[in-house]
């Protein structure tokens, strides 16, 4: 069964997309998609930047920023599970939400009132204008499945990630799965 794009699903780089360091072995979670494009922010890349190093008075919070894509890499975004304390979230799917009032986030961590496994921050998201996701995919570019992990994206394993994306597509991607990141150090 072949997916169409939609919010919700998970992106997940075709092992042959190499040398871009975006996208290279990357595992999206699609925020938003519809005939002006799509939103996404990319799960298992993370930056050398906790969220203390990026907010000014959280020097006790080691809270993990990731890698959202290329697009407005200096704004700051977050997908959670807490929308009815983040007043303004847009629901994507499955208990997974976007955005919402942000200065209520970052008092709810300060304040111990949720948890790293509750939000997920990001700097910068992934976009793709009117069709050009489409074309990547019939470029072969991505491959697509639904978020069968639900929630639980937000406490994944990042480093194995992808792999295990990998893997359960089966057949010639097994292949993939153990190959090293850049095959010239093989």
């Amino acid at each position: 069964m072949i997916l169409m794009p939609s919010k919700g699903h998970l992106l997940i780089a075709e092992p042959s997309l190499t040398g871009d360091i975006s996208f290279n072995r990357s595992v999206i979670l699609l925020a938003s998609h519809n005939e002006e494009g799509s939103v996404g922010f990319i799960l298992n890349k993370p930056l050398n930047s906790t969220l203390s190093d990026l907010i000014e008075g959280l020097a006790l919070y080691d809270i993990p920023v990731y890698n959202g894509g290329p697009v407005e890499k200096d704004n700051l975004y977050f997908i959670h599970t807490v929308p009815h304390l983040i007043e303004g979230s847009q629901e994507i799917s499955s208990g997974i939400f976007w955005g919402g009032n942000f200065e209520r986030a970052i008092d709810l961590l300060v304040n111990n009132k949720i948890t790293n496994n509750s939000i997920k921050f990001f700097l910068g998201y992934s976009g793709w204008g009117s069709r050009q996701l489409e074309m990547e995919l019939d470029e072969k570019t991505w491959v697509i499945q639904e978020n069968e992990v639900q929630d639980g994206l937000l406490t994944k394993n990042h480093k194995a990630f992808w792999r295990d994306k990998i893997m359960e597509l089966g057949g010639s991607y097994l292949l993939w799965s153990n190959a090293p990141e850049n095959p010239q150090s093989n």
